[in-house]
């Protein structure tokens, strides 16, 4: 049975939420489609396009991405404090580049002298729609609809698009989230549409990647010293790595997560060219994750947990915050 949307979404436990949506359709929602013989590859940058439009209006950062043939990954980051601390005049600028607003709220941004029972009613809106702006179900419902309207009028059909609800996992610490960011991230090859992380097409660790490399050749270009090397290696419109430190940031470094990145596809694919590093990355070290659970974790992400994912200490405290027993994934 579904649950309620505010059940699954417990930002008190955490801010980071893995979340599906699938195409219904036979016709793939990117890629070529045996049946009618078209190429839909186009598509996949409308999703990128629209997740990172959305999430410069929304206070909702992508940590990690994978859009494939009939449907995508995100993995999100609320961050409420950032709306909270918003300006009224903030908040509607942001709500307009969605929606048309209201007539009231019109009449106040064009610097109309309103009396108190309205600047009333205008302050209730405006946190309505702050509210939103951190609301992970509103980021998905602009993300799909918006996508579902441009297939509909590309394909010349009315009707639903998408399965259903897009499908949300609360990730509860950070050994969560850098599971669920590595499975997300080698969803192409685990499917076998390929075979390395540079060739991950629309994903975020090819772009994460290639940013990297792009500021590799800068800096050697320019003979930059390591000193002044900063966070400009990584892509703007990305979640940023850094440390346990800036709750702004993912708490690991961007080499870190490269080292694991690398380390795990070789596990996916053991005939991979290379051979696999006999020690553990530091990640994995300092998580305390054995390489045999890691391996089935980034399998198996999905299978091994339901609406929340994390340690069994972290997955019985929630679930007991909720007034249940256990959650799938505490055994």
């Amino acid at each position: 049975m579904a649950r309620a949307r505010k059940s699954l979404i417990d930002l008190d436990s955490t801010p980071y939420y893995h979340c599906i949506n699938r195409c219904i359709r036979r016709s793939y929602l990117c890629g070529d489609d045996k049946y009618t013989g078209n190429n839909f590859d186009h598509r996949r940058a409308w999703l990128i396009d629209r997740i990172k439009f959305l999430s410069t209006v929304f206070s909702i950062d992508i940590a990690a991405y994978a859009i494939m043939s009939n449907h995508y990954h995100l993995v999100l980051k609320v961050n409420r404090d950032e709306a909270l601390n918003l300006t009224n005049d903030e908040v509607i600028e942001r709500w307009y580049q969605l929606y048309h607003g209201c007539m009231l709220v019109d009449r106040y941004r064009a610097g109309e002298e309103l009396d108190s029972g309205c600047l009333f009613r205008v302050n209730e809106i405006v946190n309505d729609w702050r509210n939103r702006l951190y609301d992970i179900s509103w980021f998905m419902r602009n993300l799909n609809e918006f996508i579902a309207r441009k297939a509909n009028y590309e394909d010349n059909c009315t009707g639903r698009f998408w399965e259903g609800r897009f499908k949300s996992q609360a990730l509860l610490d950070e050994s969560a989230v850098i599971s669920c960011m590595m499975y997300v991230d080698l969803n192409p090859i685990r499917a076998k549409m390929a075979d390395s992380l540079r060739e991950s097409d629309f994903t975020s660790i090819q772009e994460r990647i290639n940013q990297y490399q792009a500021f590799k050749k800068h800096i050697k270009k320019q003979s930059v010293k390591k000193s002044d090397i900063t966070v400009l290696q990584q892509p703007k419109q990305l979640l940023k790595f850094g440390c346990s430190v800036d709750k702004n940031t993912i708490p690991f470094t961007l080499f870190d997560y490269l080292e694991l990145a690398d380390f795990s596809s070789r596990l996916v694919v053991p005939n991979k060219r290379g051979s696999i590093e006999s020690t553990k990355p530091v990640i994995l070290n300092e998580l305390n994750i054995e390489i045999d659970t890691w391996i089935n974790t980034i399998q198996h992400f999905r299978r091994q947990y339901a609406n929340f994912a994390g340690s069994k200490t972290s997955l019985i405290k929630c679930a007991h915050s909720h007034h249940h027993n256990w959650y799938k994934g505490c055994a």
